[in-house]
């Protein structure tokens, strides 16, 4: 079995942006900013066979390049406690065409689909149930976060392996899309 996701990949200044709210809040486990990425599409634990059957399918996407500026940070999680803490995409219909793209072309080889709405966003931290009410003044002082815009050329495959230290990605295929 191997677990993968299809994600977009962020450049080095974006990255550096992001690492830059990751402090503030004591003993919050910060996702390693060299990790962070805009999921699109988490496909989960597959068979490895079904791999190059999902490298052709994705392979035969055609979209164009486009841009994306983040926004924001919040949480995920009911009100008393929180699960994620992320930064936000700002609403790009070029983004949801893409993951729109991906998720029909997985249901066409045969994975079911994602049963949650795409909610795009990059995550900080996974805070495993920590109180709401601790992370009030960090999402309060963040809550302007801007970046440029900046280009998404391309998205890529990964699989991911976890462990007791956290996930490692590692890139599997990368798929360019159209020049403008």
């Amino acid at each position: 079995m191997i677990r993968l996701f299809v994600a977009l990949d962020l450049p080095g200044s974006v990255r550096d942006r992001l690492a830059s709210l990751c402090n503030g809040i004591p003993e919050v486990r910060w996702i390693d900013p060299q990790n962070m990425h805009l999921t699109l599409r988490f496909v989960g634990e597959v068979d490895e066979p079904i791999l190059p059957e999902i490298d052709a399918a994705l392979s035969a996407i055609r979209y164009p390049g486009f841009r994306l500026a983040l926004s924001g940070v919040d949480i995920f999680g009911d009100r008393r406690r929180a699960r994620n803490l992320w930064a936000g995409v700002l609403p790009s219909e070029d983004l949801t065409a893409l993951q729109s793209k991906v998720e029909s072309t997985l249901s066409r080889v045969g994975l079911v689909a994602e049963s949650r709405k795409f909610h795009p966003h990059i995550t900080l931290s996974r805070l495993k149930g920590m109180k709401v009410d601790r992370l009030v003044g960090y999402l309060e002082a963040n809550a302007a976060f801007m970046t440029e815009e900046f280009s998404i050329g391309a998205f890529v495959l990964y699989s991911s392996r976890l462990s007791r230290n956290g996930a490692t990605y590692t890139p599997k295929a990368t798929y360019p899309l159209d020049s403008a």
